[in-house]
């Protein structure tokens, strides 16, 4: 490493967690599944398009209800919420009180999805309706679950298209980003990025 980079640069102690010392971006989702007497929405940041068919990953753990349901159930929705959606989304996190149920999630106006047996959170931009694919364990207590997207649904201000430009887009229909850890940004500004003329993905 050169000099002049060795007095700006740390090294971390990695015998612990590095993930709360600095930020990094992430989408905000919330992934919804059916329980007994309901449903349950969930917001997740771990999350990611795996490879370039239709699949849908995000990291969850055994502990936490979401994934004990998605384990019975076999399936599972996920929800891009808009960042007029912040408050909404913020509930969704809040604990369950002692005889197990959720209020939390009352506020939070949904509607049916059409594939799987889920619900949607009304005025987001984009849903996915996913069938388990797999679960991997051993990240820590942490889960890898894979969805198989089986029905998608976008709505018509996020949607890109040959007659409209990206930038107008993203100006038109902002996007709700996760600052990990703690913090959400808003993007409504973008720039193409300057592929090499011979790129292939």
């Amino acid at each position: 490493m050169p000099h002049y980079l060795r007095e700006h640069i740390r090294t971390l102690e990695v015998d612990f967690p590095i993930w709360d010392r600095f930020f990094t971006v992430a989408p905000l989702v919330l992934v919804g599944t059916k329980e007994a007497d309901g449903y349950d929405l969930a917001p997740k940041h771990m999350v990611t398009p795996l490879g370039w068919e239709n699949y849908f990953a995000f990291v969850c753990a055994q502990r936490h209800r979401t994934q004990q349901n998605i384990e019975r159930e076999r399936a599972f929705t996920v929800s891009y919420p808009r960042p007029t959606q912040l408050v909404l989304t913020s509930l969704a996190a809040a604990p369950r009180c002692g005889d197990d149920s959720k209020p939390s999630l009352l506020p939070l106006p949904t509607f049916p999805a059409s594939q799987v047996d889920g619900v949607f959170v009304t005025d987001a931009y984009l849903f996915l309706e996913c069938t388990l694919d797999r679960i991997i364990d051993g990240f820590g207590v942490n889960s890898l679950i894979i969805g198989r997207i089986v029905a998608a649904h976008a709505h018509d201000d996020a949607l890109r298209g040959a007659e409209r430009d990206d930038q107008d887009i993203i100006h038109q229909a902002p996007l709700l980003s996760y600052l990990s850890p703690g913090r959400i940004a808003r993007i409504d500004e973008s720039y193409s990025f300057p592929f090499p003329a011979d790129f292939k993905r």
